[in-house]
């Protein structure tokens, strides 16, 4: 099979359909863009931009991109002040007091030297280059195309979709685990890298992003995901389908598994 893939809106919109059909996602599959030029970012057909004076964590932002179906606009200013989450994105450049770990030493760090080689050793897009990043369902094919693309699902779901990737030309994929700030595994390092990055949500995007205990969050380049969708619809044909028809731990496995590894 050839490696090319077409990456344009409307093929990822398609690969994005099929995707919630393929493993029955709860929330849409987004995708993300940063623009070096805000004027650009606003022209998007339908975009909104979060309230003056209201600030937000980004995993607040995502979600509601993800459940509300909203295409925004963010800039530095839509961002928490003095956090990491406009760093991670490459809006700002780290604040002193979190990149010298003062402000995480004694809450989720014991020790100052812990808490600083925790930012030293995070995923960021780079400062300085970007004024602001637009995120949108992939079902709105608005992102033209986008930087990344990103879905929440459980890990038997996202077991499915790296299964996919590797259907046509296998690769060992080996993902990062920040911890606390686990965006920069996500978002972070998939922006700042365009590697296929698998992350673990972490305390804050639970609490106020509003993830869910069973969900983990995939951020991967376009062709990516359309291969991972692509493979995935293969699987489906040979008869590994989501969601997971049980066996019972109690029977006999040959008859099952003389159809699935034979």
């Amino acid at each position: 099979m050839s490696n090319e893939v077409n990456v344009d809106a409307e093929s990822i919109k398609k690969s994005a359909e099929d995707l919630v059909e393929l493993i029955k996602l709860r929330t849409f599959p987004f995708g993300m863009k940063l623009f070096k030029n805000v004027d650009d970012m606003l022209s998007i057909k339908g975009l909104r931009t979060p309230s003056d004076g209201k600030f937000f964590t980004t995993c607040q932002l995502v979600t509601q991109v993800r459940t509300a179906g909203f295409t925004l606009g963010i800039v530095q200013n839509n961002l928490r002040p003095g956090s990491s989450c406009g760093a991670n994105i490459g809006l700002e450049i780290v604040p002193e007091d979190v990149s010298s770990g003062q402000k995480m030493t004694g809450v989720w760090f014991g020790n100052q030297e812990a808490a600083a080689k925790h930012q030293a050793q995070m995923p960021r897009v780079e400062a300085g280059k970007y004024t602001g990043l637009a995120a949108s369902p992939l079902r709105t094919g608005r992102l033209d195309p986008p930087d990344i693309c990103l879905f929440y699902a459980s890990p038997g779901q996202m077991i499915l979709f790296i299964n996919g990737l590797q259907y046509h030309n296998y690769r060992r994929y080996d993902f990062t685990l920040t911890g606390e700030s686990a965006c920069a595994d996500s978002w972070g390092r998939a922006l700042s890298t365009r590697e296929t990055s698998l992350a673990l949500p972490c305390y804050a995007e639970r609490r106020y992003g509003g993830v869910a205990d069973d969900e983990l969050l995939m951020a991967c380049p376009p062709d990516e995901f359309v291969k991972g969708v692509e493979g995935m619809k293969h699987l489906s044909k040979n008869g590994l389908r989501y969601p997971y028809p049980p066996y019972s731990a109690f029977a006999d496995p040959a008859d099952g598994m003389s159809k699935s590894y034979s």
